[in-house]
């Protein structure tokens, strides 16, 4: 397995940098902040993210889509990390599009696709019913058609105009359906995070299933696989954020001057740094393998995709610390840029699953 770019990703990766860095900086998420926009994302950003076809990237051009790899999706999501681009990309692209995907019906997808690769559908997903990941706890149930009980922490759910729901159904099996956001009874709780991004907490009481996602081997396998793949679209984001992270504070080693010299000439920065640096380059080959395997379907895509939120998360955690650290009292200043990182990986590290809830998950893989 060649864990290299092809000449189309590398451009792909060159174009999504350059749209990120001019019409979404750290300033644009911190305008989002400031104003508390009620969306939570730029809509005009979003549509120019669309027209360049990144909100269908792995749609298959028969529904609008781009058709391209899993591995592309991943240098997008890491020019995302690198700014902290607020956008629908991970809901809709990443988890809700995967979704339909594989356990859509024809019909299904021809009915949502076009509209989520035009940028025009923003879905959402609900999986999670407690205060940590744990998709196989599922209390919300399916009967006659209709749905009943409550989910948290849905990443963009106080705008989604669908909502794909993880439900248990009369046999015990946890099955997704599509429910419209807009049906009677849905009731939305917007939350704001701390790392300037929104979740909401969602409940059904007794609400009617648009569709029922069911063309797929196992119920839950689809579920699974659904969270897998974004589970590695997220850990290719925190490599965005490691490294952008770990380059300003490299830069600030050098500016930054006490005793006459440049901080960064003190042996004891200099170990801590060549550390974050050996942890970054393992970091790049883990997050390529596990998009590889996406595109290959890989048998071992569940332990390539725990063991890359396990290894991000921990390393996101620990770069953000340092940088922090490393800036001294103005990085824990809002003025600096370095701790909207830090805020970000302490959310993004527990989004689908912790390092040790990944741990444990591969733990269990190999039978300890």
């Amino acid at each position: 397995m060649a864990l290299i770019l092809t000449e189309e990703e590398q451009l792909l990766k060159s174009s999504v940098s350059e749209l990120f860095k001019s019409k979404a900086p750290i300033a644009a998420l911190r305008k989002l902040r400031d104003n508390k926009d009620p969306l939570g994302y730029s809509k005009s950003l979003w549509k120019e993210m669309a027209n360049m076809g990144l909100a269908g990237l792995t749609i298959p051009e028969a529904y609008g889509g781009m058709g391209f790899s899993y591995v592309g999706l991943g240098q997008v999501m890491e020019a995302c990390g690198r700014t902290l681009v607020a956008s629908p990309l991970v809901s809709t692209t990443l988890l809700s599009a995967t979704a339909i995907q594989l356990g859509g019906n024809e019909n299904q997808k021809s009915k949502y696709l076009p509209n989520i690769s035009d940028g025009s559908m923003i879905v959402a997903i609900a999986i999670d019913e407690g205060r940590h990941h744990h998709p196989d706890n599922c209390n919300t149930t399916i009967t006659d058609g209709k749905i009943t009980g409550e989910k948290t922490m849905v990443l963009d759910g106080h705008i989604a105009d669908k909502i794909i729901v993880s439900v248990k159904n009369s046999v015990g099996d946890i099955q997704l359906v599509v429910v419209d956001a807009k049906s009677d009874g849905v009731a939305v709780e917007k939350i704001e995070m701390m790392d300037s991004r929104n979740l909401a907490n969602i409940r059904f009481p007794n609400v009617v299933v648009e569709n029922i996602l069911d063309s797929y081997s196992g119920s839950y396998n689809l579920l699974e696989n659904v969270l897998d793949i974004g589970r590695i679209g997220l850990a290719a984001e925190m490599l965005g954020g490691i490294q952008e992270a770990f380059s300003r504070t490299i830069a600030y080693l050098k500016e930054r001057t006490q005793f006459g010299v440049p901080i960064g000439s003190f042996q004891a920065l200099q170990h801590r740094a060549a550390d974050m640096f050996g942890e970054i380059e393992l970091c790049k080959s883990v997050v390529m393998k596990a998009l590889k395997a996406i595109d290959e379907n890989s048998q071992d895509l569940p332990k390539m995709s725990s063991l890359a939120k396990a290894k991000l998360g921990e390393t996101y955690k620990r770069v953000s610390n340092e940088g922090i650290q490393m800036f001294g009292g103005i990085g824990m200043t809002d003025d600096e840029e370095i701790g909207f990182f830090l805020k970000r990986a302490r959310v993004v590290q527990h989004t689908l699953g912790d390092t040790n809830y990944h741990l444990d998950r591969l733990a269990k893989m190999k039978s300890y």
